[in-house]
């Protein structure tokens, strides 16, 4: 008898890459159909904090909030290794000229919110869709904004500069790298059934990276009219071994995300970070 679960991912060339093989039933998953949707990646938060898919990528700020719920596999991240979401403005600024400006953030539960008030706290933030951010500094409505991963293909054409790479930053004080989303699956699973979900999630990387140029082309399919190359790019530096096994200093990476979230009175109680292993 089939079993149908929900596998949400991002919208994005991360999402797009590493979900493509169950996507589009490159893998054989036995009695196991997966009804993938995209979305936003804070629309996957909100829907991860209503309990309304069995697998989906989230931001490792919301894993925290949603922790009793769901379990992270250990395929599926998207970390960045000395790089991550970036601090952009209109007008040349210095990191610490950022206090008391107003800067758009790609939704409340994002890492990258997490990680922007990590490094300034003391900040007007105004919430606002992952592609609109760009358009929103643009237009005035903000002094700076961080955009994360696909927003940046369009950092050079929108002629702003950028004021800090919060990867970067966050290396420079932890020597982790910084973890950015991971696949969480509903904790009301049966073990088997999780374990199965883990081990086809890391088929469909494997297989991405090995039919790198189909996958590519679906990737593109919903990134509007991103040259090829710039796709390839981002897959290049969000799925990588990290993708395929967070490992152990990744593990430490989140923990490490999550505490300083805690001790910053970012988050209400520390969450008990858990890794399915199978």
């Amino acid at each position: 008898m089939t079993k149908r679960l929900t596998l949400a991912h991002s919208a994005d060339a991360h999402g797009g890459f590493v979900y493509y093989a169950l996507a589009t039933g490159r893998i054989d998953t036995g009695d196991l159909d997966f009804e993938c949707e995209r979305e936003d990646i804070e629309g996957l938060n909100l829907r991860a904090l209503s309990g309304e898919a069995d697998i989906s990528t989230v931001s490792i700020y919301a894993y925290a909030k949603v922790s009793d719920e769901y379990v992270l596999l250990p395929h599926g991240f998207a970390v960045g290794e000395r790089y991550g979401p970036q601090i952009v403005a209109r007008e040349s600024l210095e990191p610490g000229d950022l206090r008391g400006r107003v800067v758009a953030a790609p939704g409340q539960f994002t890492s990258a919110h997490l990680a922007l008030r990590l490094f300034e706290p003391e900040l007007d933030v105004r919430f606002v869709r992952s592609d609109e951010v760009i358009d929103y500094v643009s237009d005035g409505f903000a002094d700076a904004g961080v955009i994360i991963r696909g927003g940046q293909l369009g950092l050079r054409e929108a002629g702003l500069s950028l004021v800090l790479d919060l990867g970067e930053w966050w290396y420079e004080r932890t020597g982790l790298p910084l973890p950015l989303s991971g696949t969480v699956s509903r904790r009301s699973l049966d073990d088997e059934t999780i374990g199965r979900v883990s081990r086809y999630v890391r088929q469909s990387i494997e297989y991405a990276l090995g039919h790198r140029s189909s996958a590519l082309a679906y990737v593109a399919e919903s990134a509007g009219a991103a040259p090829v190359g710039q796709l390839d790019r981002l897959v290049e530096m969000y799925v990588n071994r990290r993708t395929l096994d967070i490992g152990d200093d990744g593990r430490e990476a989140v923990l490490e995300f999550l505490e300083r979230g805690y001790r910053a009175r970012f988050l209400d109680q520390l969450p008990q970070v858990e890794f399915f292993e199978y």
